[in-house]
């Protein structure tokens, strides 16, 4: 999408801007946990410590990351294409869908890895096709995109609440969940992963989804600036006029756009589903897709600030834990207001300091400029 300032060197937009904004949210937190009564250098220790103090620690934090990759790609994808996505959660609901029926139908008689891959095309599946209608409604009837993957949010989980308490629940239940998965349907964790650095995730369900989060993150990369299709979305959301009298067909740029954010938003489905509940149940987004939207702003919509900003997104939802049991006076709801205060400044707040940063460097160009002009006399 278009910048409203000039352009920045790419260490300056994709990391010096995000750290200014990402320092000034937490020295703003550090005054919240200050006029608590709490010292805020002891909660800034609670809260790397309960990211990365044990094994078991980052385990969970990288599992948090791997399910945010998932949706900030998703809404990357879309905000490339001038698109603003917010439909995030009721596509990974949709999504979990397509897990579900996957690993109900094969967990018993097929390993993980054949479950895995049908599992993860019926995910994308399920998720491309919700985001499919918005799409086209925004394509054919300018209907915004806004409203319409909000409403499908409220729809997309009362058809969970529907499919989980009259189609999907197992005989006999009471608890609005699917049955427990067999074998086939649980993915193996990571464990030898953090094992080469002497590390034990212990009861961490930080699993193979990683990985896959990873290569969809690639893979995201090369379709916007290594494809034609990834040019085309970006020249309509940089100006869709310049897009049409160039023949980019707007409609048809606009469904496949949805279609491929909503796949991504989908596949995060497999991380709660296959890799730690072993079961499909209400609410295994918890807030997953909206949570995508900060993260890929605070990613500048690129994989490689994604992958990162996801990152401190599960360092806040793993180390806040620790601090809300740390600090009994910091409750759960205080961790929500510091989570609330990066989205803030990382996505609403981002170009608070882009003037100041712009006129800086060009008056660094200027000096630079001149400096040349007198050699040259």
């Amino acid at each position: 999408m278009s910048t409203p300032y000039a352009k920045l060197p790419g260490w300056v937009e994709y990391g010096l801007v995000p750290l200014i904004n990402l320092a000034v949210a937490f020295i703003v937190a550090g005054l919240v946990v200050l006029l608590v009564g709490e010292n805020p250098f002891e909660a800034a220790y609670h809260l790397i410590n309960g990211a990365f103090g044990r094994g078991e620690y980052i385990g969970f934090t990288l599992y948090y990351a791997t399910t945010f990759i998932f949706t900030g790609l998703s809404v990357a994808v879309a905000f490339h294409c001038g698109l603003f996505n917010i439909g995030g959660e009721g596509q990974a609901y949709v999504g979990g869908i397509g897990v579900a029926l996957a690993c109900l139908w094969l967990d018993q008689t097929m390993p993980w890895y054949v479950v895995f891959p049908i599992a993860i095309i019926g995910s994308a599946f399920f998720g491309a096709l919700w985001a499919f209608l918005p799409g086209w409604l925004q394509a054919k009837r300018g209907s915004h995109i806004v409203i319409t993957t909000i409403m499908f949010n409220f729809i997309a989980s009362s058809l969970m609440v529907y499919l989980l308490t009259r189609v999907l629940k197992p005989l006999g239940s009471m608890a609005p969940q699917t049955r427990t998965f067999a074998e086939g349907g649980q993915l193996p964790k990571l464990d030898w992963l953090l094992s080469i650095f002497g590390l034990n995730i212990g009861t961490a369900p930080f699993n193979i989804s990683f990985l896959l989060a990873l290569a969809a993150a690639f893979a995201v990369w090369v379709l916007i600036w290594r494809t034609k299709l990834g040019y085309e979305m970006r020249t309509m959301g940089h100006s869709p006029s310049a897009a049409r009298y160039a023949g980019i067909r707007e409609s048809r740029i606009t469904v496949i756009a949805m279609m491929i954010s909503g796949g991504l938003a989908g596949m995060m489905a497999l991380n709660p589903i296959m890799g730690e509940q072993f079961r499909m149940q209400l609410d295994f987004v918890q807030g997953a897709g909206f949570v995508g939207i900060a993260v890929a702003l605070m990613g500048r919509s690129h994989p490689g600030g994604i992958i990162p900003a996801a990152i401190l997104f599960g360092v806040l939802y793993q180390g806040g834990a620790e601090i809300a049991f740390e600090m009994p006076s910091i409750s759960r709801d205080m961790i929500v207001i510091i989570q609330g205060l990066v989205i803030l400044f990382a996505g609403a707040l981002e170009n608070m300091f882009r003037p100041a940063i712009t006129r800086v460097f060009a008056m660094r160009g200027q000096r630079a400029a001149a400096v040349v002009q007198t050699k040259g006399a």
